[in-house]
């Protein structure tokens, strides 16, 4: 990858552009830079649990202006996908939060509980047994599994606490299947990510960091990768990594001054 050659670039949000509510350094001024370049860019979260709008607010409040056609989520992506198996008025068992939901209702699927034809899964900070219970019935009736991301963790300010798939964990272990991943490492939303924006990978980059996800993400779907480390993977990790990213800095401040340097006419 060429860093000036670049035209697009899919930002992941969390560990990227901040960490919980604590913004990270370069974050406002990575769109900046990116909207003065004419790079086209798409927000790329993992994250289910908010609505697109929600994650506009959220952003506002750090000083970025982003619309929701900015913003592609693993919810968004996952109910899109459904849509591309079921029609509407389909039954889903959602373990997830209000995020999932709405974008699941949004392309049309019904809520429902044991008797749903697929069990999506996703990050739930208000898991409880029994939704655990309901969701490893239907799987075991024969509902299709779906996980919207295998984050194990999440990034906070301080801490790392357990994500989504730390959730599809406790369901493989009670049903022994595997769920059909939507979101990344999978190609599935960094493809429909290129659709919308459209260009090809090879004029793209993914911008992440999570090795696991992001990067392993991009390499899969053939973008260019650069990894950020303010998030989730260590330098050691990062060096250990086959393939390397094509790109590793220590924050979106170092990012802009390569970039800017990389650029034509610049030196």
């Amino acid at each position: 990858m060429e860093l000036g050659q670049v035209r697009a670039l899919l930002i992941d949000l969390d560990g990227v552009l901040y960490r919980g509510r604590a913004p990270l350094p370069g974050a406002s001024e990575l769109f900046d830079f990116l909207r003065q370049h004419e790079i086209s860019y798409l927000l790329v979260t993992n994250n289910s649990t908010l609505t697109r709008e929600a994650f506009v607010e959220r952003l506002a409040g750090f000083g970025i202006q982003v619309t929701p056609a900015e913003i592609m989520t693993s919810a968004v992506a996952t109910a899109a996908y459904l849509r591309t198996l079921a029609p509407e008025g389909t039954k889903v068992n959602v373990v997830g939060e209000s995020g999932l939901v709405h974008e699941l209702e949004r392309f049309g699927f019904v809520m429902a509980g044991r008797d749903a034809e697929y069990v999506v899964a996703g990050w739930d900070k208000t898991v409880t047994y029994e939704k655990l219970r309901v969701a490893t019935l239907a799987i075991r009736d024969g509902a299709t599994f779906v996980g919207t991301n295998p984050d194990k963790t999440y990034p906070m300010e301080n801490d790392i606490i357990p994500g989504a798939g730390s959730i599809l964990a406790a369901l493989v272990a009670a049903t022994d299947v595997e769920p059909v991943i939507v979101g990344k490492p999978e190609p599935i939303i960094i493809q429909r990510c290129l659709e919308l924006i459209g260009t090809t990978p090879q004029e793209t980059a993914m911008l992440g960091d999570r090795l696991d996800t992001d990067i392993l993400g991009g390499q899969r779907a053939g973008t260019g990768t650069i990894l950020v480390l303010t998030g989730i993977s260590t330098p050691e990790e990062a060096a250990a990594w086959q393939p390397q990213p094509d790109l590793i800095v220590a924050d979106l401040t170092e990012l802009i001054r390569q970039w800017e340097s990389a650029l034509p006419g610049e030196s």
